[in-house]
């Protein structure tokens, strides 16, 4: 009955599948619980959704047994779809999986796998991040406490008929940018590799110790007593930094943190970048464009090329990212830390907060009830190694590199999500002409399968160490 269903933009003045046609598969995930202490199956999230790919998940699942999750096992070329979420920008979010994974999926996630001789995967997951898919998927949401996009929806959606040699080249462009973006990790993986050796950190790892001893007069120093402040593996992590032989220093000594509110103007126009805006990888993924009067409260800190923020908020305390060219003056929300420092370049200030030696000071510094995250006393005691200028530079250089990389990536995304709605706006032979023309600089299909031997993400976990 809402007004908006019939109010939505349609495709009828193009040939057009439902998507009940294009099924050959349809599957929800697992509603059983999941857990973050790797028991059980892998189990994929939203949380995992990598721009148009997916990355390996955070949390498992020991509630299936073994039958049930070969049944759940995601096979290259499956669409996962966000079904349901408080926010409904999210629903319909689709991610296409680049190879076989023994990985399982949660149940605010269904799979779909497209009939290949109607449409292709990379076609489908194409469109569904275009405007017109999303115009789609919002014209058929459910919307209540929260948005629901059903398989039962996603059969009543228009797809538009495409023809072979647009479905081939969009193929092309999407294998290609996902073998951009993996060897940017990869490169990334490199410059944290290289922090941890030159801190002799490489194949450090934690140990959580089920029994310890500590002083009464260290709990009345840090004012608190949870056990979990003293694990011994805090001091470890922070011992081994001290005893870097170009010494070290606290973040408050080495680090200016910009902490300053800005007072936006009521009628200009700002980018705002806001927590949901970081992935995990360190890159800012988009921003919300509004005038100042109409930013919410906690838009005040306003950041420069070069800045780094890093979130303060538990849970997402990886949400780390540098400050570009494109965002430069924009504005961020006070639950980030906005630093840069004229001892550190802000690369290898990025690596070093992203890597475990950083993550592990974070977490410790984290403190509250409702709503955990670190003071800007704790942030500030963090230690900071003092890196040499030559380790500086190399990191640098795999930093900007990793970036490079990334954008490229995200280009021919974007040339791919073009072509879908030029297709739709005017014809398949002007989207072809121009998807080939966009595409003449990026690598070869050979050159992508070559990339592909870097391997998957699971091998930077293992160069790491």
């Amino acid at each position: 009955l809402e007004a908006e269903f019939y109010n939505s933009p349609t495709l009828v003045k193009n040939d057009f599948l439902l998507g009940a046609e294009i099924i050959d598969l349809v599957q929800y995930g697992t509603s059983k619980a999941l857990n973050e202490e790797n028991k059980g199956f892998p189990t994929l999230r939203l949380n995992e959704f990598d721009s148009f790919f997916i990355k390996p998940p955070q949390k498992y699942c020991d509630k299936i047994d073994g039958s049930t999750f070969q049944s759940l096992a995601l096979k290259r070329g499956d669409i996962l779809i966000c079904r349901t979420n408080g926010n409904p920008k999210l629903v319909g979010k689709a991610a296409i999986v680049p190879e076989d994974l023994e990985y399982a999926f949660a149940s605010y996630l269904y799979r779909v796998r497209p009939k290949s001789q109607v449409l292709l995967p990379t076609t489908l997951v194409t469109y569904l991040n275009s405007t017109f898919g999303r115009a789609e998927i919002e014209k058929h949401l459910m919307v209540s406490n929260q948005a629901n996009f059903s398989p039962a929806k996603f059969r009543e959606i228009l797809i538009p008929k495409l023809g072979k040699p647009l479905q081939s080249n969009i193929e092309t462009a999407i294998w290609i940018s996902f073998s951009y973006l993996r060897k940017s990790k990869w490169v990334y993986a490199q410059a944290e590799a290289l922090l941890l050796k030159e801190l002799g950190l490489a194949n450090w790892r934690p140990k959580k110790r089920l029994t310890f001893v500590t002083n009464f007069s260290n709990i009345k120093q840090a004012g608190r007593m949870d056990a979990e402040y003293f694990q011994p593996k805090y001091d470890e992590i922070t011992n081994a930094i001290k005893n870097y032989p170009g010494g070290w220093d606290t973040l408050g000594n080495l680090v200016t943190v910009k902490d300053k509110n800005f007072k936006p103007g009521d009628d200009a126009e700002y980018n705002y970048i806001e927590l949901a805006n970081i992935s995990s990888n360190g890159e800012i993924t988009g921003c919300t464009t509004d005038l100042g009067k109409d930013l919410p409260s906690r838009a005040r800190r306003q950041v420069s090329e070069s800045d780094v923020v890093v979130s303060s908020i538990e849970g997402s305390l990886d949400s780390i990212a540098l400050i570009e060219a494109e965002y430069d003056r924009a504005l961020c929300s006070t639950g980030f830390y906005v630093v840069n420092s004229s001892t550190l370049n802000s690369e290898t200030l990025l690596v070093f907060l992203k890597s475990i030696a950083g993550q592990m000071q974070l977490k410790k510094g984290c403190s509250g009830t409702i709503l955990t995250a670190i003071s800007k006393d704790k942030f500030r005691e963090i230690v900071l190694p003092k890196v040499s200028e030559d380790v500086q530079d190399q990191i640098r250089d795999k930093v900007v590199e990793s970036a490079a990389l990334r954008r490229e990536s995200k280009r021919l995304l974007e040339c791919a999500k073009r072509s879908v709605e030029m297709a739709i706006e005017e014809n398949e032979e002007t989207a072809l002409e121009w998807l080939n023309r966009e595409m003449g600089g990026a690598l070869s299909v050979d050159e992508a399968r070559g990339l592909r031997g870097v391997g998957w993400e699971g091998d930077l976990e293992g160069m790491r160490g």
